[in-house]
Parts: C-alpha cells; structure tokens; sequence
C-alpha cells in the first residue's frame, strides 16, 4: 500500500500578499518614478530627506521671520472622488485636494512650504496614481510648495474596484506679528468676494442627487478643479488686508470665522454663476439654504480697509478672478444679515 505524500495535505494554492489583493511591487514602482522624475520647486535645495524614506527632512529658513510659527492644516475632496473615479481623470481632483488645504493655510497670511498626500485605493493602477500625483505636483508647484512624501494605501474589501480617496497635509510659516485673522478685524471694513471656479469641493452629496438622471453630460462641469489663491494672496500682501477666508462647506457661514465677536456683516447680493442658478431651481433650496451649502461662484473671501478695494479688485482682475463687493464689517451682534428678498442678484 503507497504510503500517502507528507505534502498531499498541503496541495491547496498558497495564499500570499499578492493574491490578496495587495501589490506591493506596484507601490515599489511608483516611489521609483516619483523619485526618478524629481519635482522643480523654489524649495528643492532645502529637502535633506524626501520621498521614499521613513520620513521627510526640510531644511527651515528663518531669516526672513521674527517671530515663525509653523501653519499646519489638512483636508481631503469628498466625495467629489466619485465622479473622479466614474470619469477616470484624476489630475483635476488631486488638485483639489492641494487647494483645500493650502487656500486654509493661507488665511493666516502664511507661505505655504511643504505638502504631503494620502492616496487609499482597493488595488494600486500605476498609470491612475501617477495621474493622480502629476496633477498633485503641478497643484504645488503653483503654491510654491513642495511635495515632499505621503503614503499610498491598497484596501481591498475596503474600497470597490476603481474606486479611491485622498486627503492632503500641508505645512506653511508665517511671522505671529503679521498674521491675519478676526484680531484685525474692523467695524468698516470691507468684505470682496473672489470668484470660484464652479462648485469647487463641496456639496457633492447633493450635487450627485440633483445631477442624477444626466450625471454624465455634466461631469465636465462638475469636476473643475477647485481654484488655487495663493498667489493672489501673496500679491495682495503689501495691502491693508486684515483677514481672508476660504469658502468650502457651509458656503458663506465660513466668513464669521474671522470675524470677532460683536462685529459682523450685512450682506450684499451678486449674480450667481448659471450653474448655481441651475441646481437651485432643479433642488428648490432657498437662496439662504443655497448661500448656507454651496460657495454660489464666491471661492475665498478678502476683508480689507476701504482704501485697499480698488487695488485688490485689480489684482484680482489680473489673474482672472472676477471680484465682487459682498459686504461691509458693522458693530451687530449677529454674524450676517441677510437682504430682504432675493440674494441671488
């Protein structure tokens, strides 16, 4: 009688990483073209270490602040990624993933210096990832900031196929004696609106419900890239600005963010984009439940003495912002006064 295999009972296929559905060779591969194709950045010279190690090393130069402080902030898209993920194009979100987190840095009047990311997939694509982090790149290198490390993560059972999420972590420096925020704040000032670039990040649950029935005709429409400020923000610096506010959820009830206690704001109302006006009349919201969800074409927020409107308003022209004036700074208690009637003009 044959005897039986000592290794019959172990004929079933191995179970490894791999079949597992992780791939680590993959995620080898692209630190390797990360670092193969280095990123061009003001800052390079200062990275001691980056990409591909334990951690990152910035070298800091604090000869130009008295005072430095380190700005720290994160954010991530929402699920905008959805879309993203449904439309496979995935450079434009990566920079709106970028722009929230540095358009909140620089409400402090801070330079933005260093970025991290956190791309989560059910299984690594290498050509979706490097899509993903050249968009990512570009979003820095027109913040003047530098990528300098994150993670890639693959979850399978944890995300679907093609699906994704990201979220983002930038570092900034700014001097304590010149930060902007309410302590500048002054009854009088006044309030500019600075246009958006369509719904930016925001609002997505609703937006998908009340895009439904022709989601694919307006993804074009629904996934441009949230505007970068921080250009207009240092070219305005010299001014007499006081505060500055990005408008993300909650729309225009981010303003009294940096508004101190016992002032506020009377609202002035401007012409919404089209596409505002659209999604108001297919959901029914009310023009505050509208201005309360939606940023309603106004992306980040400048309070500034009167005397600075015109010189701002002209920045702001000349890097394609359209600017509106959206109130003025009184001693009320409430936070903002709405018009009586229509706000949206």
């Amino acid at each position: 009688m044959k005897k039986n295999s000592p290794n019959r009972k172990h004929s079933a296929k191995r179970i490894h990483y791999k079949s597992a559905g992780v791939n680590v060779a993959a995620g080898d591969g692209l630190v390797d073209w990360l670092m193969q194709t280095p990123e061009k950045n003001p800052h390079q010279g200062r990275v001691l270490s980056g990409i591909g190690g334990f951690a990152s090393l910035f070298r800091l130069d604090l000869s130009s602040y008295q005072k430095p402080c380190l700005v720290t902030c994160t954010d991530g898209v929402g699920t905008k990624v959805l879309l993203a993920a449904k439309a496979k194009r995935y450079e434009e979100v990566a920079q709106d993933m970028v722009a929230m987190c540095v358009n909140d840095l620089i409400t402090t009047g801070a330079d933005p210096l260093l970025f991290l990311d956190y791309f989560a997939t059910s299984s690594l694509d290498l050509k979706m990832a490097k899509k993903f982090l050249t968009g990512v790149r570009k979003a820095c290198a027109q913040s003047e900031c530098i990528l300098i490390g994150g993670e890639t993560a693959e979850m399978p059972g944890v995300y679907k196929k093609n699906d994704f999420d990201c979220a983002g972590f930038a570092v900034g420096m700014v001097d304590e004696e010149k930060r902007l925020g309410e302590h500048r704040v002054r009854a009088g000032d006044i309030v500019l609106g600075i246009s958006s670039n369509g719904f930016h990040s925001n609002g997505y649950s609703l937006l998908r419900k009340v895009y439904a029935k022709d989601l694919r005709q307006k993804l074009k429409m629904l996934l441009r890239p949230t505007h970068l400020y921080v250009e207009f923000a240092k070219k305005i610096r010299h001014l007499d600005i006081h505060a500055l506010a990005h408008i993300t959820a909650g729309g225009i009830e981010n303003i009294p963010r940096v508004i101190p206690k016992g002032l506020g704001f009377e609202l002035v109302p401007w012409t919404w984009p089209k596409e505002f006006r659209e999604v108001q009349r297919r959901s029914g919201l009310s023009d505050i439940e509208m201005l309360k969800t939606l940023n309603c074409g106004i992306g980040f927020v400048v309070i500034c003495g009167a005397q600075s409107i015109l010189e701002v308003q002209k920045i702001a022209g000349e890097l394609n912002f359209k600017s509106y004036k959206i109130g003025v700074i009184k001693e009320q208690e409430k936070a903002i006064t709405y018009p009586r009637g229509k706000t949206n003009a």
